[in-house]
């Protein structure tokens, strides 16, 4: 049976995840783990990919690309070609080093590109490794370090944080910090062979789908609010938390994009995707709002 061609696009995120043939580790040296490295930098700047975020344990590796003109089979096809030729080399070996097929998961990159680069960098503290997040062959020392080696693309993440880039930094480690139990994605440690497209987190099975409007409608009449009065410029917490409650109901029963949730609710669009990632949480009334907007519509 033939495998399901993978989908590509121009801007199209990918969680991949390449693995040991038979589990074997095949980065278990610092000298693997750099050359394989150094063969993802020489092909990023042939195939103008970004990379957002990687991780290089023994037997595995995640890595978080962005893909332009190139496909990721041809990028992952070169990338894992030729470490396996070294590989082979210098071992004085034959055969398959990777195990079958890379495995990808194509990313929802509005909604879910923190959760991910963050579920990547945790895979060092899951696998209580000692180093911890401070894991010298992951990605997260390019985000709190002054790394410019052109091999992560960390303005753009960053930047969703603060425009200024050392209180940027410091937010950013901030939400790197939280447990990794508070990590809202789904566990998708055993990926399928084709690509699908990264589920909602944290929330569960969709309900009957209403428009935002809607939604900011029936969150303003629960708790006796105009919408003038919420979509207004203001620093008051109560607002903020009604904001934030629609943002995370939008998650379940809307199909809406950041960028007009951004709109509607009068945010910037990096607040969006802090209040989704967990970054920005409110107060306990944002939780109460929710609670009591799901009880009304099980009724």
């Amino acid at each position: 049976m033939a495998r399901k061609t993978r989908v590509h696009f121009p801007g199209a995120l990918y969680h991949v995840m390449v693995r040991g043939n038979n589990g074997e580790r095949i980065f278990s040296k610092e000298h693997q783990k750099r050359k394989y490295i150094q063969k993802m930098a020489k092909y990023k700047k042939q195939f103008d990919f970004k990379l957002f975020s990687y991780c290089i344990m023994d037997n595995h590796a995640h890595l978080l690309i962005q893909v332009e003109d190139t496909p990721l089979s041809e990028i992952m096809q070169r990338l894992q070609q030729v470490y396996t030729q070294w590989f082979n080399r210098s071992y004085g070996r034959t055969g398959h080093v990777f195990q079958q097929r890379y495995k990808a998961l194509l990313c929802d990159k509005e909604n879910y590109l923190l959760q991910v680069i963050k579920y990547i960098h945790f895979n060092p503290v899951t696998a209580n490794i000692r180093q911890g997040i401070n894991y010298n062959w992951s990605s997260h020392v390019h985000y709190i370090d002054s790394v410019d080696d052109g091999l992560v693309d960390t303005d753009e993440v960053l930047g969703i944080f603060s425009k200024k880039r050392k209180q940027a930094i410091k937010e950013y480690l901030q939400f790197m910090e939280q447990e990794p139990e508070e990590i809202v994605l789904r566990d998708f440690r055993e990926f399928q062979p084709e690509e699908k497209m990264l589920p909602p987190t944290g929330i569960g099975i969709q309900s009957r789908q209403i428009s935002i409007d809607e939604l900011i409608e029936k969150v303003c009449s629960q708790e006796q609010i105009s919408i003038n009065e919420l979509v207004r410029k203001t620093r008051i917490q109560k607002i903020s938390d009604l904001r934030k409650a629609i943002v995370l109901l939008s998650e379940k029963h809307c199909s809406v994009t950041n960028t007009l949730l951004a709109q509607e609710l009068n945010l910037p669009l990096s607040m969006i995707s802090k209040i989704k990632s967990g970054v920005s949480k409110g107060t306990d009334y944002v939780q109460e709002i929710i609670r009591c907007f799901e009880e009304r519509i099980s009724e």
